[in-house]
């Protein structure tokens, strides 16, 4: 009985990636879409100018708070509360010096490589994140698009609920490929059109798993 109950759980976790709570205000209130920059060698996004440790990367915004990810269809949430199992590997590979505020166990790790999640989380939160994403390697694919018609939707217009999740699949024709974006999408009820492929991006897919680099 108690190995049926554990398999269940294991199940729900492996569908259900995002934790139940949203939230609409965290650390992020911003008047309006922000200024996104790449971050060098990699396919995520930072905001310079947000006073926040906020990023986008696969068609989601993800915002690091509290010692918790936050993820979001739109630049000013709601949020919800992603496990840190399933971040995706190229979130948190980000380098320390692009996160606007640091929490305090960063204190002096390399500002130039990505923060040492294995140990701050510890090894089983390594193994089944590995598990879940197989590593990653060689070149990194192409960075998602960014929304921009979410810059007509300052704060006093911004849309909620329903309409966000109709406008962003009216608006953003990007297609996912992090099974943990495809499920907030699913969720939501997000049905973006069809985009095909680049070139460059055609008969690219991950390797195997590995340590997390530094």
């Amino acid at each position: 009985m108690k190995r049926f109950a554990l398999a269940i759980l294991l199940l729900a976790a492996s569908i259900f990636p995002a934790a139940a709570q949203t939230y609409y205000d965290i650390d992020v209130d911003l008047p309006s879409y922000p200024e996104m920059q790449p971050v060098p060698d990699s396919p995520v996004y930072y905001a310079p100018e947000v006073d926040s440790n906020y990023f986008f990367y696969d068609g989601l915004y993800w915002d690091y708070y509290n010692d918790g990810w936050y993820s979001s269809a739109w630049y000013n949430g709601p949020w919800d509360l992603v496990d840190p199992v399933y971040v995706p590997t190229y979130v948190l590979w980000v380098p320390i010096r692009y996160y606007r505020r640091p929490p305090a166990f960063f204190r002096g790790w390399n500002a130039g490589r990505a923060p040492r999640w294995s140990e701050h989380w510890g090894r089983n939160w390594l193994d089944r994140h590995n598990a879940i994403y197989g590593g990653r390697s060689g070149r990194p694919p192409a960075a998602a698009p960014l929304p921009q018609y979410q810059r007509q939707y300052p704060r006093d217009n911004y849309p909620r609920g329903a309409q966000q999740y109709a406008l962003h699949g009216q608006r953003y024709s990007y297609q996912p490929r992090e099974g943990v974006v495809q499920q907030h999408y699913q969720s939501r009820g997000i049905t973006a059109q069809q985009q095909r492929p680049s070139p460059q991006r055609e008969g690219r897919r991950d390797e195997g798993p590995r340590e997390q680099r530094r």
